[in-house]
């Protein structure tokens, strides 16, 4: 039920997408495997009767050989036409859908925790926007596509030989669908095991090739290295096993089919002669038969490789559907822009994946819009699962939460092996290069980016090489300036700098959250010096709520750390 449930899904999705354009697809398809088999039927027919017209002066002078002749270059050039026609249509129809499921994908991940788990297990969600994407492929092109021109060519040829006999036409149609689309059943049956070996032996493959590359000190001073590289050729063994067997089931589906067709060639070869012999057609009509029987069976190699991948298919269905059936958390309520509210939890209780004891426990809070608040308390607390409730990044267990559009700034700033430019419009793929510019100014890049010839088409190293920590979290700020949320929420923003450096990003975040509602998580007094309220957590509770000028919050200043 699961499945059938997800391979709707991702049916609906094709079907959603361009649907003229599958559908011409389809029908071209089956119009090249149409105009082959007339081709050569009609040659086959032309050629005999060509041969018996020129038995005699007569008849030779009688015959008509510019109709056929102009049928056959007709239909050459109606088969090129439309083969490459399918091969367009069908291809970009399918790389549509394919790039629609990655963007709804990867939005999906934008949801409440999913980036923990992206984190905890990064290598397999990144291969669900990669190998099992491109695995769905093979639903539309290697098995819907074939399977509609393979069925519509065993119904056309049976059509076509049952006017030259009803049975003879009956027979061929009921064993080219009965065979033809049994033994791809079969063989994908057969071939779902290995198919699926297959796809998990390649993720581990590609995640232990990954380690090896990227922690090759680690594994050196471990002296997990030797072990590290067998592991790969395991893995890449058991993926030539697969390999194999899916092989083997593709050469056996040929064999069969082979053998059909040579046993449909036969029959048709008997009874076309005994119709012959009974004087109840031609030479022509015959040859005519036995060529269209004979190219009725290849439509239905194009099912072979399909069949076989079909298992790989349906993991990837499976594995992505959940996804399209709406099986994602909602996201927090949103506060109309002219209320005075900008941030409001009424009894929240919010629990990590897997935890066993609750992050959050009961939590309510009032922010008004332009408050500037600081989260303090020990580590494990419950500062940053506040934030990421706020953010939605956790959904809560119990209670509402409310809250303008918040951006959330975390310690862990990510940069990716792109262009400048490109990593700031992930914070606003609007934003034009003047506005690209005034934000990297607003962080203090503005020097930086004077000593790059490329400007803003420089390009960073994988993680942002190239940058140095200090210049990593001023472009991450850059990023918070450009999307102009009015919440933001900053979570340690200056762990792990320098002294100089952090008072400048403390300095220009105050600067440029004016008018903003602002959240900080710290255990440092420079970051909270600024709060109108300074938020005391402790076991997943707000324990102390104190407002700037009272004894209580100078109190707990004095508990941060000075730098």
């Amino acid at each position: 039920m699961t499945r059938s449930r997800n391979l709707r899904a991702v049916a609906a999705l094709f079907w959603a997408g361009n649907r003229n354009k599958l559908l011409a697809g389809a029908l071209l398809s089956l119009a090249t495997v149409l105009c082959g088999i007339a081709l050569l039927g009609l040659s086959g027919w032309f050629i005999a009767a060509t041969a018996i017209a020129g038995l005699s002066v007569a008849t030779a002078l009688a015959f008509d050989v510019f109709a056929p002749s102009a049928g056959i270059r007709f239909l050459a050039l109606a088969r090129t036409a439309s083969r490459y026609g399918e091969r367009i249509v069908t291809h970009d129809a399918t790389l549509e859908v394919l790039a629609e499921l990655r963007e709804r994908l990867f939005r999906g991940w934008a949801v409440a925790g999913a980036a923990r788990a992206m984190m905890a297990r990064p290598a397999r969600l990144l291969f669900r926007l990669t190998i099992d994407i491109d695995a769905l492929d093979s639903l539309y092109l290697r098995v819907m596509v074939p399977l509609f021109s393979a069925a519509g060519a065993a119904l056309v040829a049976g059509l076509a030989l049952g006017f030259i006999n009803v049975r003879l036409g009956l027979g061929v149609a009921l064993f080219l669908l009965a065979v033809g689309l049994g033994v791809p059943a079969f063989a994908a049956r057969h071939a779902e095991r290995p198919a699926r070996r297959r796809a998990h032996a390649l993720e581990v493959l590609r995640a232990r090739s990954i380690d090896l590359v990227r922690g090759q000190g680690e594994l050196v001073m471990a002296g997990r290295l030797d072990a590290q590289s067998m592991s790969i050729a395991e893995a890449d063994a058991r993926l030539a096993n697969a390999d194999d067997a899916m092989n083997r089931t593709e050469t056996g589906v040929s064999v069969a089919l082979g053998v059909a067709g040579a046993v449909l060639l036969a029959a048709v070869l008997l009874v076309v002669a005994t119709l012959a012999e009974a004087g109840q057609i031609g030479a022509p009509v015959a040859a005519l038969a036995l060529l269209v029987a004979l190219t009725a069976t290849e439509p239905f190699a194009a099912l072979r490789r399909g069949a076989v991948e079909l298992g790989r298919t349906l993991m990837a269905v499976r594995r992505v559907g959940p996804r399209l059936n709406g099986e994602e958390s909602a996201p927090a309520n949103k506060i109309p822009q002219d209320a005075g509210i900008a941030i409001r939890l009424e009894g929240v209780t919010a629990r990590h994946a897997g935890a066993a004891e609750v992050a959050l426990a009961d939590v309510s809070l009032c922010i008004e819009r332009g408050e500037r608040i600081a989260l303090v308390g020990q580590s494990g607390a419950g500062k940053s699962s506040l934030l990421s409730v706020i953010a939605g990044e956790l959904a809560a267990d119990q209670g509402d939460v409310a809250s303008l559009p918040a951006t959330l700034f975390t310690q862990r700033t990510e940069l990716f092996h792109d262009t400048l430019r490109s990593n700031l419009a992930l914070s606003n793929p609007a934003a034009d290069d003047d506005a690209m510019l005034a934000a990297l100014g607003a962080a203090g890049l503005s020097r930086h980016l004077a000593s790059l010839s490329a400007g803003l088409d420089t390009w960073l190293g994988e993680g942002g090489a190239g940058f140095s920590s200090g210049q990593a979290r001023r472009l991450a700020m850059a990023r918070l300036v450009l999307r102009d949320a009015p919440v933001w929420l900053l979570d340690e923003p200056t762990e792990g700098l320098d002294r100089e450096t952090a008072n400048d990003v403390i300095a220009r975040v105050a600067n440029y959250a004016s008018g903003k509602t602002l959240m900080v998580s710290t255990h440092i007094r420079r970051e909270a010096e600024g709060a109108d309220r300074i938020l005391h957590m402790n076991n997943g509770r707000i324990v102390a709520d104190v407002r700037r000028g009272t004894a209580d919050y100078e109190s707990l200043l004095d508990g941060l750390r000075p730098d």
